[in-house]
């Protein structure tokens, strides 16, 4: 907005805003959007999964399942997830239901007991994560639980500033990894690029313990028939000569169900064995039955693909509505960016500078409780106040409507008040 805009144009401006606000909080919804949870909708289509094993427990290769043993998956699982992941079966631990649990594991192992044999533990001295922003805020937690500093490292349509990236492993020791999510990236959707992965697997780490915590959680979280595709990182590690610089983490949560899935980690021969070495002293094995439903129900990789479809036909037309309903509401008046995802949980969107904590808090008013602004940053600290995930997958199509008006009121309100409040203090400011 420029010229023109005198003090009675814009508390006209600011008093619309409130009175369409006044509207939408009057309806009094009530819906929490703070997670990407799936919905209803999409839990239903894994239920025959409920029904599995029906009378045989017993695994490919003999053991009961119903009783202890195997640490690091059954073969069938092991299998299954090696194909789904790119990887070979050796390469693979099948673990419990979650993944972020093998990734707060691996940390936390490295920190006791060095990231392998002969380095010493992390916990010795200082340490450092890169996080790419806007980025997940599990990862922060679990370096901010751990006492490791964060260094944020900002990200466009190709993945993390890889320039920035190889000069802070290269000259910095205490640097000790990274985190990133490649596929359909929590929350801004991107994929990386190609380079970007071989960048990676390349890179010379003045760490020689330095480790990629590679969160490949939506490898197959497709919204399109042309699904995007992901270079191979295990692969490029090895051919760069640095096969145990990567861990790659994947789970079946937003696939089969939260609560009762299957979280997986792959990595090189050498991390494997480091890996179960410690593991047994930590567990007698995960839940091999779920292991063996899972198999059961989804077969093969193409058995997991035709699942998909199921889900991307719930959830397209939700990401669908939203982007619709940002367009129109938001684009005519250039009052935030976003980009489209072919895939993934979440849209991320920009609003103006200094606007996001006072948008989240008005929707949390009206009754629609967001992630909270900054989370997508180490520390909770955007620097400019302006990152908001929108999580559209839980809400039915008409509870999601309703919310993203009170989204898009909100937004524009933020902005009416920061407009005005600018002005009016000053005036000889041209805005």
């Amino acid at each position: 907005m420029r010229g023109g805009l005198n003090n009675e144009r814009l508390l006209g401006l600011k008093e619309k805003s409130e009175k369409e606000y006044a509207g939408v909080k009057a309806k009094g919804l009530k819906l929490d959007m703070s997670r990407g949870k799936p919905g209803p909708d999409v839990l239903e289509l894994s239920n025959g999964m409920l029904k599995l094993p029906a009378g045989d427990y017993i695994s490919e290769n003999g053991t009961d399942c119903r009783n202890y043993g195997i640490i690091d998956g059954i073969p069938e699982a092991k299998r299954l997830f090696a194909q789904m992941l790119g990887v070979s079966e050796s390469e693979v631990i099948v673990g419990g239901n979650s993944s972020l649990q093998m990734m707060y594991d691996a940390v936390a192992r490295a920190m006791l007991f060095g990231a392998a044999d002969g380095f010493d533990p992390w916990s010795k001295s200082k340490i450092k994560f890169l996080c790419p922003v806007p980025g997940y805020d599990r990862h922060f937690s679990v370096c901010e639980t751990m006492g490791i500093e964060m260094l944020s490292v900002p990200t466009d349509g190709n993945g993390p500033d890889m320039d920035a990236v190889e000069r802070l492993v290269s000259e910095d020791e205490s640097v000790k990894g990274i985190w990133c999510v490649p596929m359909y990236s929590n929350p801004t959707g991107i994929v990386y690029s190609d380079a970007v992965v071989k960048r990676l697997a390349n890179m010379k780490p003045k760490a020689p313990d330095f480790r990629i915590f590679w969160d490949n959680a939506y490898c197959v979280h497709h919204l399109t028939d042309e699904p995007e595709s992901l270079a191979d990182i295990l692969g490029e590690c090895k051919k760069a000569g640095n096969p145990d610089m990567v861990y790659i983490f994947a789970s079946t949560s937003k696939i089969s169900f939260p609560g009762g899935g299957v979280g997986v980690l792959a990595a090189s021969a050498g991390n494997v064995a480091y890996i179960k070495k410690h593991m047994g002293f930590q567990t007698i094995g995960s839940d091999k039955l779920n292991q063996l439903r899972h198999v059961q129900f989804f077969r093969d990789l193409d058995g997991i693909k035709a699942h998909m479809g199921l889900i991307k036909n719930v959830l397209k037309p939700k990401f669908d509505l939203t982007l619709d309903i940002l367009e129109k509401e938001l684009s005519p008046d250039g009052l935030g960016s976003w980009h489209k995802p072919k895939g993934g949980y979440f849209i991320s969107f920009d609003g103006a500078q200094g606007t996001a904590k006072r948008t989240v808090a008005l929707c949390k008013e009206a009754g629609v409780v967001l992630t909270g602004a900054g989370a997508a940053f180490p520390y909770g600290k955007d620097p400019e106040d302006k990152n908001i995930r929108i999580a559209p997958t839980y809400p039915s199509l008409e509870e999601l409507r309703a919310a993203m008006e009170v989204f898009c009121v909100s937004v524009k309100l933020a902005n009416a008040e920061k407009i005005y409040n600018l002005f009016t203090t000053f005036p000889a400011k041209v805005i």
